[in-house]
């Protein structure tokens, strides 16, 4: 009984949460939406720090790869041709042994490695657009007086929201791709509009 009455008094406070939501709402409760990650990609830096990124990856982090996986053959030939002698001290196979054993766990996870190093040389190249942004977003934040921002991923298509992008887009001078400028109600729900859910974060 105990149970019951409990659960009919927490169904009855969800109500009455919901109620009062709605009441908000209808009384001038804002609610904005707005991602960061996906305003810093329409910015023009965006596409610079993208292309850096492709080359970083390319020569920087490749060059990188191509001197573990040498290492890792030096020291396996190494170890072979020593324990053919068979008269190289044990201290000397064992080290070079752990040595080639950290090569091996270098070359393993190097794709986990690289995307994270990749990561952390774009979101250093991106510092600056992302403060800048943060900057115009904050703006129209104070101006609009939102009570309540959530991301184009998580509400429900048919809530009463306010596509947010168009006001931040004017603060930092930026044209919008199709996709961001349209009612939120209706579109940036969409994943094949560039913006929305499925936008890779730097």
């Amino acid at each position: 009984m105990k149970k019951v009455l409990m659960a009919v008094a927490l169904f009855t406070a969800l109500c009455f949460g919901y109620n009062k939501l709605n009441a908000q709402t209808a009384t001038g409760f804002k609610v904005g939406v707005f991602d960061l990650d996906i305003m810093v990609q329409v910015m023009p830096e965006y596409r610079v720090a993208d292309s850096l990124t492709q080359i970083y990856n390319r020569d920087t982090l490749g060059a990188e790869y191509q001197v573990y996986m040498s290492e890792y053959q030096r020291l396996d030939s190494t170890l072979k041709a020593d324990t053919a002698k068979g008269n190289v001290a044990k201290t000397v196979m064992d080290y070079n042994n752990q040595q080639k054993q950290q090569m091996a766990t270098q070359l393993m996870y190097w794709q986990q490695i690289a995307q994270q190093k990749s990561q952390d040389y774009q979101r250093q190249l991106l510092a600056p657009t992302y403060k800048k942004v943060l900057a115009a977003y904050k703006k129209v934040l104070a101006a609009k007086k939102y009570d309540l921002i959530l991301k184009p991923d998580a509400y429900e298509v048919g809530s009463k929201l306010e596509n947010m992008f168009p006001f931040v887009a004017k603060e930092l001078g930026v044209t919008l791709p199709q996709g961001l400028t349209v009612d939120p109600n209706q579109a940036l729900n969409d994943p094949s509009l560039g913006g929305a859910a499925g936008a890779a974060k730097p």
